[in-house]
C-alpha cells in the first residue's frame, strides 16, 4: 500500500520536480505548475483527462473527480494503490506539466 512518503519520493525523483508547501500541505511542482498535491488530507493528481474519466467509472472507490479551475483532476486513495501503480500515475501527472521532449525519454524508459 502506497503512502505520502512514496508519493514524495516518486515525485521528487522526476526531472525538474520540487516540493513546495501550500497552506501546510506538500505540493509537487515543475516550475510553477503542480502535478501532485495534498489538499484537505487527500491526494490529488493531474491525470490525463480520458484516463481519469475511465478510472472514475471503473474504480470509483479509489478515484474521484476533483474540480480544479475549469477542469477536473483526480482525488486518489493512496492506501488502495501499490507502489508500481502509484509510480505510473505520478509519471503520468508529471508528464502533463513538462514539455514532451522532457517527458518522452522518461516515459519510454519506464515502459522498459
Amino acid at each position: 500500500m502506497a503512502d505520502l512518503d512514496d508519493l514524495r519520493r516518486l515525485s521528487l525523483a522526476l526531472p525538474g520536480a520540487h516540493e513546495v508547501t501550500y497552506k501546510g500541505s506538500p505540493w509537487f511542482n515543475v516550475g510553477r505548475k503542480s502535478f501532485a498535491l495534498v489538499w484537505n488530507d487527500r491526494v490529488v493528481l493531474k491525470l490525463d483527462t480520458a484516463h481519469q474519466e475511465l478510472l472514475f467509472e471503473i474504480r470509483p472507490e479509489i478515484f474521484q473527480p476533483c474540480k480544479v479551475a475549469t477542469g477536473h483532476w483526480s482525488f486518489v486513495e493512496l492506501g488502495s494503490l501499490d507502489e508500481t501503480e502509484l509510480a505510473a500515475l505520478v509519471r503520468e501527472a508529471w508528464a502533463r506539466v513538462v514539455p514532451k521532449k522532457v517527458s518522452g525519454p522518461v516515459l519510454e524508459a519506464a515502459r522498459g
